[in-house]
């Protein structure tokens, strides 16, 4: 019994301190500090939600520009089913997945015969990655003027505006938010 007491006595003080206070705590700070980020970063307009900032979306309009495919499947996004694939490179699925990528992008395109950016074809890790690179944002900027009748030179000044360089400067390569970039489109059509 002497053991005993002093046992449970720090396991339940530990439960409490690691399992309510601390929790509810770093909530509180990051509500306080970092409001947006601790609600998800969600983009609304006028009190419709229209999607986060931090997950990708199924964007499939040819009047849109497409998202970087998910693990979940071809041009798919379930955020239940988020993950990669674990398809190695000599994996015939991977070939079969990205060759059905190909067809589509070209199928969607097919005056475009520039090199596709390797970002539209593979899945990121979690599958439902929500930024492109500009290469693949300006692969697909003919087929976006086209579809909503602008010019190719409006199309590409957005992505320009919409690009986010690597984090001072140093970390990470230059990106471009697929659901903020088709916002802005949308306010220009």
């Amino acid at each position: 019994m002497k053991i005993l007491r002093p046992l449970v006595a720090s396991f339940v003080l530990l439960t409490a301190v690691t399992g309510i206070v601390y929790p509810l705590a770093v909530t509180g700070v990051g509500k306080v500090a970092f409001n947006n980020q601790a609600n998800g970063s969600i983009i609304e307009k006028d009190g419709k939600i229209l999607g986060s900032k931090l997950i990708g979306q199924n964007f499939s309009d040819p009047k849109n520009f497409w998202g970087r495919p998910s693990g979940a499947g071809t041009f798919a996004y379930n955020g239940l089913a988020s993950g990669g694939s674990n398809q190695g490179p000599t994996n015939p699925a991977l070939k079969a997945a990205i060759e059905d990528r190909i067809k589509a992008l070209h199928d969607a395109d097919p005056e475009n015969k520039a090199a596709i950016p390797v970002d539209l074809v593979t899945a990121s890790g979690s599958g439902l990655d929500p930024e492109i690179s500009p290469a693949a944002a300006t692969y697909q900027a003919q087929r976006v003027a086209k579809a909503r009748g602008l010019k190719v030179e409006q199309v590409r000044d957005l992505i320009a505006n919409n690009t986010k360089e690597p984090q001072f400067g140093l970390f990470g390569e230059a990106r471009v938010n697929v659901l903020e970039l088709n916002l802005a489109l949308n306010q220009l059509h």
